[in-house]
């Protein structure tokens, strides 16, 4: 198994967003907001390289959507996997699989794109797609909290090319392919999929949104943008408790400076970061 770091970009989000109850005069120092009180972030996909499949996890932003939209948000870069994928020679063709943690559009926007005759289609052309049937249900009759995070035209053009698969979801945690394990949560959105990466060098967590930033540490630092706030302080709890214990290693898809982490504990009992890795494209 090989897996790789798919760095797409950066682009910003309302600060108090993605800190919610905590004061500006704290994270700002970490995560310093522009004049628009707008904060950077990272969004870094993930390639899986096993066998015959080459499974890409998550897929950026998009760059389909229009010059006002993009005004909210101001995207930095590609937005698309598709220029990582290249510097590696690998076509949109060769791959097999698309894990979708979640539909909210800084996740699956990259997905699809518009072809030759404006068509939106899906930009995996062999790829099957993979989503579960409780999130995909949320994502097609979104609540109001997350109606501006699901935009039909990244989700509903794989389906309807008959790429979408659902991945069972019958307990919080199952193997989904051989050394591959979907971890489900409901903190931040109903049934977010963590992608768990066991290898001989070490076992490897694609966060998501379960914890997005190594910032996302502190247990009060939880986004507005979630929907059950409580669980997920229950969720990421679970989390740094099992990646201190089990030397984990972290990989944060929205982190501006860190790529993947091991955490500890401090000498007050408080679960920090231990060692720290900025992107890096090959990481087995």
């Amino acid at each position: 198994m090989k897996i790789s770091l798919i760095p797409t970009g950066t682009f910003k989000l309302d600060g108090g967003a993605m800190f919610g109850i905590v004061p500006k005069r704290m994270w700002n120092k970490v995560n310093p907001a522009d004049e628009n009180n707008l904060t950077p972030w990272a969004v870094r996909c993930l390639l899986i390289e096993t066998g015959v499949r080459k499974i890409l996890v998550d897929c950026s932003v998009g760059n389909k959507q229009d010059a006002k939209w993009r005004s909210f948000f101001e995207p930095a870069g590609a937005m698309t996997p598709l220029p990582a994928l290249a510097n590696k020679g690998i076509s949109p063709e060769e791959i097999t699989d698309v894990f979708l943690t979640h539909l909210h559009f800084d996740h699956c926007g990259g997905g699809t794109l518009l072809d030759e005759n404006g068509k939106l289609v899906p930009t995996f052309p062999n790829a099957t797609y993979w989503s579960n049937e409780v999130h995909w249900r949320t994502a097609m009759a979104p609540n109001d909290k997350e109606k501006a995070s699901f935009l039909k035209e990244n989700f509903v053009p794989i389906k309807e090319a008959g790429q979408l698969q659902f991945i069972d979801h019958q307990k919080d945690m199952l193997e989904w392919l051989p050394g591959l394990n979907v971890k489900f949560t409901n903190g931040h959105t109903d049934s977010m999929m963590s992608l768990h990466i066991d290898t001989p060098e070490g076992h490897f967590v694609y966060c998501a949104d379960a914890m997005p930033s190594t910032f996302h540490l502190n247990m009060p630092w939880v986004m507005a943008y979630d929907i059950r706030p409580l669980v997920t302080l229950e969720e990421k709890a679970e989390l740094m408790e099992n990646a201190v214990e089990k030397h984990w290693k972290l990989i944060f898809e929205h982190d501006p400076i860190t790529a993947i982490a091991t955490l500890k504990k401090n000498e007050i009992g408080k679960v920090v970061v231990d060692e720290k890795f900025v992107d890096d494209l090959n990481l087995l």
